[in-house]
């Protein structure tokens, strides 16, 4: 953590890319507030201008309490939350930034337990300590508006993060989340259930998936999803979900959707799978024109 006062900002120098018009990303480690370190990427948008700290690139910092004043930024900036056994590394991961970068600044990070991140995986649970950081961090570039965007296990942390912290966002979109904790019904939920809770499991998650998992149950029980749902208004809630999703059926959007009530909308993909992996560049491009739309 950052020993400066709060609110005192490093000083900085404005420089545009003269070829592309924009800043280098900026990736650093930030600190949750149970003391996990983050792998995080900040990413602005086309129009952004390169701010260079005095000291140093911006790819180098790691300060994540005072980020550097931003000329010229977008509006908006898209903080997307990945699905269990991703990280910001992953292809899939940084295809959805590429697409959804188009509408925004875009900060992509690594949940405990993934890729450079430290800690383990809790499948869900302290992960909203995650996004909680990544969304700071986003917010404190100075754009106007925040918007979570989560996959999966991340389509489930985005809905309790803004459920939990009100006022954080300025609207959510979840995407293949499940509505209630311990679904067990179908076969790939079966098949991660047994990754997640069996110690043969765990190994496999740790050498096969480079995922590493905490071996204690939830105690307590979070906040499910679909309680959440109905939490986060006045933000806007879109929920995405494939009608050929092999994980969740019909059931976890529908409940999702009708708990946010007037502020949620349910979109159902024709032959759509699960996630970020069955999302298209067309479906991310709709969900980016729904952002714009709900942030300007």
């Amino acid at each position: 953590m950052s020993n400066r006062p709060a609110g005192h900002a490093a000083r900085s120098t404005v420089r545009p890319n003269s070829e592309t018009g924009r800043r280098a990303p900026i990736r650093t480690f930030l600190r949750t507030d149970d003391g996990i370190p983050i792998d995080s990427v900040y990413e602005p948008g086309v129009t952004v201008y390169e701010t260079l700290p005095e000291s140093g690139s911006p790819a180098e910092s790691t300060d994540h309490d005072t980020p550097h004043d931003t000329a010229g930024a977008s509006d908006v900036v898209l903080v997307v939350a990945h699905g269990f056994t991703g990280d910001a590394d992953r292809p899939h991961v940084r295809r959805i930034a590429r697409a959804l970068a188009a509408y925004g600044a875009v900060v992509t990070f690594s949940f405990r337990g993934h890729g450079a991140s430290g800690g383990r995986s809790t499948v869900g649970d302290k992960e909203v300590l995650d996004l909680a950081a990544a969304v700071a961090w986003a917010r404190g570039f100075g754009h106007a508006r925040v918007v979570t965007v989560g996959f999966s296990m991340g389509g489930s942390v985005v809905l309790r993060h803004a459920a939990l912290h009100p006022g954080a966002v300025d609207a959510v979109v979840s995407v293949s989340a499940p509505a209630r904790w311990y679904y067990r019904g179908t076969a790939p939920m079966r098949r991660l259930h047994w990754l997640v809770t069996r110690p043969t499991g765990r190994l496999v998650g740790r050498y096969g998936f480079h995922t590493r998992i905490h071996h204690r149950d939830w105690s307590p029980i979070p906040l499910s999803p679909v309680e959440a749902a109905a939490r986060i208004a006045p933000a806007p809630l879109l929920v995405v979900h494939g009608d050929s999703d092999a994980y969740f059926p019909l059931d976890h959007p529908r409940m999702l959707a009708e708990a946010a009530g007037d502020h949620g909308e349910l979109w159902l993909e024709p032959d759509m799978g699960h996630a970020e992996h069955a999302a298209d560049d067309a479906l991310l491009a709709r969900i980016g024109e729904w952002v714009r739309a709900r942030t300007h």
